[in-house]
């Protein structure tokens, strides 16, 4: 949209990993000279990976962290779009890097000047008493830098979405129109309901979009166009924290969201009865709430919210209200924005038609523009059997405890033959499954150090070529601060026992590997962790 007002032309190609950013940048680089990285890039060495010439330049927006060291000292080829506030803690300059000056200064003090013998003896004790002392500063050094860099590099994590990033360089720019800033609180909602920033980020962040929201939607209701037919919205609302219900019933809501079906534990027989008796604990007769949302009753549908925030205190699920927005388009159309991200998601990961994953990928983007409503419904659609899938696997999990510990986390592998385990084989589809069985399972388990457990979640991803898609996330803890260390131990332990991995994935902690190789790969990992 930013270079559209500037009538900029560009090309847009979209990625899936590190293998086809390197295929699309030797693709176009003769053709280009400025490439902007959105959502990768930050966290390797670009200039190493990618080897360009002294005249390309790379714009890189990406909330990946930790930012490669390079790519923050680099101020002539590497640009990073960050926030002024994130707080990016980068190791000190001189901490990292050391001049080449220093290291010849060391091989060229040994020049003799024709002077008395015991003169030269005394000035080349000296020397060699110089040189000792810089070698064992220098071995002091490196080993204070790869002690830094372990430390700095340890956790991966996100920063600020990169959505956000973007429409506050538009709006510095005076061209932030309303449309970029429900795209912003699209990306913002992703990273909230994909787990990848703390709650108080959340917050923070929901409130710097709040302010944007009052100034762009501040409407005189008593203007005669106040709402037009195809005007567009956005409103700050306390919502339900249920999955696409206003889409959906209120029972598949509450089945198929994963705070409320952890909580009453549906997978037992107990949970279905809980469930029961929550509803009734409401008033809400079984018929109104397994119809669509919009048949309803609008008596019931009025004060829905404040009754079963109510209800769902007594029953212990005190987060149920949670900060969001939603968009209205028109009289007719009402989303919220987990809605979009859904949809969205599971447009770019649909598995129903075989095709290049671009197709996707257009489709997915097509989702977002409110001209292509009937793209966003068929998502909503994706959406929620994506949602039945994740349900049904984690109760399947549960009931035949597949979920095992192995010491120092938690361990569960989907079999060939699985239903929907070709879903599985997408990330962001195994990343929500392992995020929704990790819950289930804390709620489920006796077991107190369990509960304290990251886990480890591995689902076949290509037959014929036997590979296996491999997933780590932190534990499910209230303190978390979703900092994953994964990515680091995948890395060492495929070092180590010299697995075939793949590390292709923008997020370090998803890996591929060869079926024959996962036993001697989760022993490494077990010892590494131990």
């Amino acid at each position: 949209a930013l270079f559209q007002c500037d009538h900029v032309q560009y090309t847009l190609v979209p990625v899936s990993g590190w293998q086809e950013l390197e295929t699309a940048f030797l693709e176009h680089k003769d053709q280009f000279k400025y490439f902007v990285l959105i959502n990768c890039g930050a966290n390797v060495d670009l200039l190493e990976i990618l080897q360009p010439e002294e005249d390309t330049f790379f714009f890189v927006c990406d909330s990946h962290r930790p930012i490669n060291v390079v790519n923050v000292y680099n101020d002539t080829q590497v640009k990073l779009l960050v926030k002024q506030d994130d707080d990016l803690d980068v190791p000190a300059y001189d901490d990292i890097f050391r001049d080449e000056e220093d290291e010849e200064e060391e091989d060229s003090e040994n020049e003799s000047d024709g002077s008395e013998p015991s003169e030269k003896r005394r000035r080349f004790e000296e020397d060699v008493i110089e040189r000792t002392m810089k070698r064992r500063q220098r071995r002091e050094w490196e080993a204070r830098r790869r002690e830094i860099l372990f430390d700095y590099e340890q956790y991966e994590y996100h920063g600020t979405s990169s959505a956000m990033v973007m429409f506050d360089l538009a709006w510095i720019m005076s061209k932030d129109l309303n449309d970029m800033l429900w795209w912003a609180i699209v990306g913002l909602t992703d990273q909230w309901v994909q787990d990848k920033i703390t709650q108080m980020k959340y917050v923070t962040d929901i409130g710097i979009l709040q302010r944007h929201v009052s100034r762009h939607n501040h409407r005189n209701e008593d203007e005669e166009n106040s709402l037009s037919i195809d005007c567009m919205r956005i409103a700050f609302e306390y919502d339900l924290r249920l999955a696409l219900y206003q889409h959906w019933s209120l029972y598949e809501s509450l089945c198929n969201t994963s705070y409320t079906s952890a909580s009453l534990k549906l997978w037992s027989v107990q949970g279905q009865k809980r469930l029961h008796e929550f509803l009734a604990d409401m008033g809400l007769p079984l018929r109104q709430v397994k119809q669509k949302f919009n048949s309803m009753d609008m008596s019931l549908k009025e004060n829905l919210r404040e009754m079963i925030e109510e209800s769902a205190n007594k029953f212990g699920m005190k987060d149920l209200r949670v900060q969001t927005f939603s968009i209205h388009f028109g009289f007719k159309n009402k989303f919220s924005a987990s809605d979009i991200v859904y949809a969205t998601v599971s447009l770019m990961e649909n598995i129903e038609k075989e095709g290049p994953e671009t197709t996707n990928f257009i489709k997915a983007l097509d989702s977002l523009s409110r001209s292509n409503l009937d793209k966003l419904h068929q998502g909503l659609d994706l959406a929620k059997k994506q949602l039945r899938a994740i349900q049904q696997t984690v109760a399947s999990c549960i009931c035949t405890n597949l979920v095992i510990s192995q010491g120092p986390f938690l361990y569960c592998s989907l079999m060939e033959g699985t239903p929907d385990v070709k879903l599985f084989s997408k990330p962001v589809s195994l990343c929500l499954l392992s995020k929704y069985l990790l819950k289930s399972f804390v709620c489920s388990t006796k077991n107190k150090r369990c509960k304290l457990l990251p886990l480890v979640m591995a689902a076949p991803m290509d037959v014929e070529r036997g590979t296996v898609i491999m997933v780590g996330i932190p534990p499910e803890t209230e303190s978390s601060d979703k900092k994953n260390f994964f990515g680091r131990a995948f890395e060492k332990a495929a070092d180590s026992t010299n697995s075939r991995t793949l590390h292709n994935h923008f997020d370090m902690s998803i890996i591929e590997l060869k079926t024959e190789d996962r036993s001697k790969f989760l022993d490494a990992l077990i010892s590494l962790l131990s």
